[in-house]
């Protein structure tokens, strides 16, 4: 069934005759009010039930006298003159406005129009405009003070990038506080604890690897090696900043590496140095092979002296903890072959940085700086008048020498008094629990990586413990092969672990409670044997005491 049109049900509810002659004469034109008067309504046809149209100004009708009638289903549009001056008479007027079509003039209806102009002539009030300025005003202090303080943090940004040495040396003149990745470098290595490096002397071996790669470029294939090309090298390979104070932290590290000279001479293809110019020039020292020939830097020899390096720098660690372990209450003394990792309370990434070794520096040209070195040096060239007007003047530009004033004596250290929490408490149970922590410590220091393994896995027994038991209970069998009762404990452990890895669980749980937990070889399969009438309770509280007495 077709959809019937809305102009088709108006045209059906008029008689024939007139629809058709109505359709052809329309014109669509705004009555002239000369001829209507405003509150007269305007004529319509006999069979028609059409509303009474608003009377139109007349400008208006001069305007759309000739323009064509717009269709019956355009969409209402307010004209550019209603859109700039919503007041105007001539908005409400226009034939723009007006529409053949029912909810069009069923909006644009006579009772409408005069509700529009009370709300269109409202003006603001001299409260709105005081309100409008005290937020202006508002908005103005505010972006003075934003303008301040992002002034103030491109200051702040400017004297942290002139100071670009900060990152590198955590313990600045300045007291800057370093970074967390640098102060807690130590405790965020993975794997086992052991003899770690700090973040510096990490970077001073990254510094001396870089280095010695490019010199070992340079010497074989014998070019003179100067600083200013070593720097440029380890600069982009590390993306740091690399100093003669870096240099002469590595010849203090590894005093036998370098040959460090001042030369001249040497033959450079910048703009900024100067053939005359001296430079520092760096040799690294090689034994003598058989033979006679040239020694080469070759890979073997930078892996050692790589080695060399970082032994010296774990060395020089090894003497700041042994000073404090030196200054712990009781003292402790670890053999140094038996040292696995630091103590506990050691902060390895304060250990204060390297102090650079003294380089050779260009040898500096005499120049004359006092009216007596001018004196002493022309004294045979100048008239004996001369001579005493400088004399004179020396003796009055002297300054006369104050006598040392005596050093201040240091105030006695006082003797070390208990804090406030143990004030009270016996010095002999305080000997004995600190006594009892130092070998606690030492213990822990000294332990072997294959010993904090068998530590690690200690722990884990009395869960796996668990966990094992209720695999039994709930397949319900007297007996399990090893492969499975892994493949179920690896799902059921909230730690992630492989299944090589709780064999090696389950072994050890076997060795440590052989009457619970029993392994059987038949043919080419392991078969677990488990006691379930066995207390868990009972069980759990063997493994950790065996793990507490292991750990001692």
């Amino acid at each position: 069934m077709a959809q019937c049109r809305l102009t088709d049900f108006f045209a059906r509810r008029r008689p024939r005759p007139r629809a058709a002659s109505s359709w052809a004469k329309r014109t669509w034109r705004t009555p002239s009010p000369a001829k209507l008067e405003p509150s007269a309504p305007a004529p319509t046809k006999g069979g028609s039930r059409k509303r009474a149209r608003p009377s139109a100004e007349p400008a208006r009708e001069e305007l759309t006298r000739d323009e064509p009638a717009p269709p019956a289903r355009r969409k209402l549009r307010l004209p550019a003159d209603a859109v700039s001056d919503p007041a105007s008479p001539a908005a409400s007027g226009s034939p723009e406005h007006s529409s053949p079509s029912k909810k069009t003039k069923k909006v644009i209806s006579a009772g409408q129009l005069p509700n529009l102009a009370p709300q269109e002539d409202k003006v603001p009030s001299k409260a709105t405009f005081s309100e409008l300025k005290l937020c202006l005003q508002r908005a103005r202090e505010l972006g003075a003070r934003v303008q301040e303080l992002r002034t103030s943090t491109q200051r702040n940004d400017a004297g942290e990038s002139s100071t670009p040495e900060a990152k590198e040396h955590p313990a600045g003149p300045c007291g800057e506080k370093a970074p967390a990745y640098q102060r807690f470098h130590a405790l965020a290595q993975p794997g086992l604890p052991g003899l770690v490096l700090p973040y510096k002397y990490q970077v001073l071996a990254e510094m001396f690897r870089s280095m010695d790669t490019i010199v070992g470029m340079l010497y074989n294939r014998s070019e003179t090696v100067t600083f200013a090309k070593v720097k440029q090298g380890v600069q982009d390979m590390m993306r740091k900043r690399f100093e003669e104070r870096n240099v002469g932290q590595i010849k203090t590290v590894y005093p036998t590496s370098y040959r460090f000279r001042q030369e001249r001479n040497v033959p450079t293809f910048k703009d900024g140095f100067k053939k005359s110019d001296y430079q520092l020039t760096i040799e690294p020292l090689l034994d003598q092979e058989i033979g006679n020939m040239v020694p080469q830097l070759t890979a073997s020899r930078l892996l050692q002296r790589r080695q060399v390096f970082s032994q010296n720098l774990v060395e020089r660690v090894r003497e700041h903890h042994r000073a404090f372990l030196a200054s712990l209450n009781p003292p402790m003394v670890v053999p140094e072959d038996q040292l696995t990792r630091w103590h506990p309370r050691f902060n390895v990434d304060e250990v204060p940085d390297i102090e650079p070794a003294e380089l050779p520096q260009p040898p500096t040209t005499e120049k004359v700086a006092t009216a007596q070195e001018v004196l002493a040096q022309a004294r045979s060239l100048m008239s004996p008048r001369m001579e005493k007007a400088l004399s004179d003047l020396a003796l009055r530009t002297a300054k006369p020498s104050s006598p040392g004033s005596p050093s201040p004596e240091l105030p006695a250290t006082p003797p070390a008094t208990p804090p406030a929490p143990l004030k009270g408490v016996s010095q002999d149970l305080l000997e004995r629990i600190r006594a009892k922590e130092a070998q606690k410590q030492l213990a822990q220091m000294t332990r072997r990586p294959e010993q904090e393994q068998r530590l690690q896995r200690l722990e884990r027994l009395p869960e796996l413990a668990r966990v094992l038991r209720s695999i039994f209970v709930s397949e319900r069998k007297l007996a399990l092969t090893m492969e499975v009762a892994c493949t179920r404990m690896v799902g059921s452990y909230h730690t992630a672990m492989s299944p090589g890895e709780m064999e090696k669980h389950v072994q050890l749980l076997s060795e440590l409670l052989p009457d619970w937990l029993s392994l059987h070889r038949i043919r080419t399969d392991t078969y677990v044997k488990l006691d379930k009438a066995a207390d868990l309770a009972v069980v759990t509280a063997r493994l950790a005491c065996l793990a507490r007495a292991e750990a001692l």
